[in-house]
């Protein structure tokens, strides 16, 4: 089985392809730039590098949030669209679950996070199940603090992973002390070829119905809803 992994959902850039369970190609770029000019042309590239051509792929797997509403946007359109023409599954994983398979073997809880502004997080909580993950604690938009003391309650050694941990690298040690654990830099990027591996045996998404999980609305969309019960 050949696989597309696909990730837009935060600053960093990821497209990897894997046959079978072995990752043959990815690249990953962490700058701020457009993600909508440069992710075609990086597949193409990929694709190019390892003699592989669209009509040879099986199955196409996105991270589909939480994480930057418009990157979100871009990696399932690509991705929907695609999996449409060349009439093939897509799957969609959650950008949390990607960012955790850093931590999979590890014996603890998984940490992953993204920064929601305010003193907010997007988190959700997981645990090593052989290779894989189980998630112990359902993903949230919730604060910092609240996720930090239910941890500290649990007493178990905790991997904090996130592209945001310079932001919460003092209340994490704060509140948690000893039982975190904050890996080095490369840790805290979600890696592509994980996100196809989380994907592989996932049943796939209806694809013009799978949708961006973004936890919360977009400011705009929360105030125009807010407005309309108001006006109610």
């Amino acid at each position: 089985m050949n696989v597309l992994a696909i990730d837009t959902s935060n600053q960093a850039m990821g497209v990897a392809l894997l046959k079978d369970d072995e990752i043959i190609g990815e690249m990953v770029t962490n700058i701020a730039k457009n993600h909508s000019v440069r992710l075609m042309p990086a597949i193409e590239k990929l694709m190019k590098e390892v003699s592989l051509t669209p009509d040879q792929l099986d199955k196409i797997v996105v991270a589909k949030g939480p994480g930057s509403y418009t990157g979100v946007r871009i990696g399932l359109s690509i991705a929907k669209s695609m999996a449409w023409a060349l009439g093939i599954p897509v799957v969609g994983v959650s950008s949390l679950e990607v960012l955790a398979y850093q931590g999979r073997f590890f014996d603890g809880y998984v940490f992953p996070f993204f920064d929601a502004r305010r003193g907010l997080v997007y988190t959700g909580i997981y645990q090593s199940q052989g290779s894989r993950l189980k998630i112990v604690y359902e993903e949230k938009n919730l604060p910092m603090e609240d996720a930090l003391l239910k941890l500290k309650d649990d007493h178990k050694k905790v991997l904090c992973l996130s592209p945001d941990i310079i932001k919460h690298k003092d209340s994490i040690h704060r509140v948690l002390g000893d039982l975190a654990i904050i890996p080095e830099g490369p840790f805290h990027i979600a890696n592509p070829g994980f996100l196809g591996l989380a994907g592989l045996y996932k049943e796939a998404d209806q694809t013009h119905t799978l949708t961006p999980n973004y936890l919360r609305l977009a400011e705009a969309e929360a105030k125009w809803l807010q407005a309309q019960k108001e006006n109610k």
